[in-house]
């Protein structure tokens, strides 16, 4: 064996070929096929899929309660997370560490487990929902319903969320607020003139990102209404599943434009951190 062929074998860059061949086959493949198949209709190639996708009412309907959701739970989420992660930041390093680690615990339950944890504390029988029922503090809450999965796509965005704005909370430091107070700002112009400019890059950065990550949503949504509400990916699934309805070249176009809006949504938030990175290294 040749010295140039061994020092091929221990390249950097051979090390990447497990990672580049598992993306290629299940990210790059599949969706290449989604962009080939949602061009294919019954009498050959064209837009008819999409014509159809913006001629329905019901797949508009899923587009914008999707939409929808998906803004208001990220809007949710990122508020929770900040205000998380700014009393994470004035705590010690201890309790901070316990955060950290209780986040990246529940960032990681969702799908089934977290529809089920949910329909047990605020189903219709819930333990939660009858006891604030019974105080009188809640009236026709129905889990199923758009409040109810506001609720739950909010509950598994604040853990993303706090772990996307812990690092730029990390960021303030103590002698801008000690030398804000000495020049005689208050707490609200210290936020309105310093802390808020620093940290919205990072604030409208991680909203995409949450927006991204509800948009995606599908097993706890489908865990928990299965097919009664109208949603994107909910959609998708049933175009591809069972032997009545199954038309994979629509649901290759509604998920086409499920990754559209994702791409736009990504971009917007590369270009969002970019500005964060410069100003951060300021």
């Amino acid at each position: 064996m040749s010295a140039a062929f061994k020092r091929r074998l221990t390249s950097p860059v051979m090390w990447l070929l497990p990672f580049a061949l598992i993306f290629g086959a299940f990210q790059i493949a599949p969706l290449v096929w989604v962009m080939v198949s949602a061009f294919k209709t019954p009498t050959g190639w064209g837009l008819a899929n999409f014509h159809e996708i913006a001629s329905s009412a019901f797949f508009r309907q899923a587009i914008w309660r999707s939409l929808e959701i998906s803004f208001m739970s990220s809007v949710l989420g990122l508020a929770i997370a900040a205000v998380t992660c700014h009393s994470m930041h004035r705590c010690g390093p201890r309790l901070t560490r316990m955060m950290i680690a209780f986040t990246n615990m529940t960032s990681n339950f969702a799908g089934v487990p977290l529809a089920f944890a949910f329909i047990i504390l605020m189903g219709a029988n819930g333990m939660l929902t009858l006891m604030l029922e019974h105080f009188g503090l809640l009236e026709d809450f129905n889990l199923y319903s758009r409040t109810g999965l506001i609720v739950i796509y909010t509950w598994f965005q604040i853990p993303l969320g706090i772990l996307l704005l812990y690092p730029a909370f990390s960021t303030l430091k103590t002698e801008w607020r000690e030398a804000a107070s000495l020049l005689g700002a208050n707490r609200l112009a210290y936020w309105q003139h310093i802390g808020l400019p620093v940290l919205w890059p990072s604030l409208a950065g991680t909203l995409t990102v949450l927006f991204a990550n509800a948009m995606g949503a599908y097993a706890t949504v489908y865990a928990l209404v299965n097919t009664s509400y109208n949603l994107m990916t909910i959609r998708i699934a049933n175009l591809v599943s069972g032997d009545l309805f199954l038309q994979p070249e629509l649901a290759s176009a509604l998920a086409l434009v499920l990754v559209v809006i994702l791409v736009i949504v990504t971009l917007i938030q590369q270009w969002l951190m970019r500005r964060s990175y410069h100003v951060t290294s300021r």
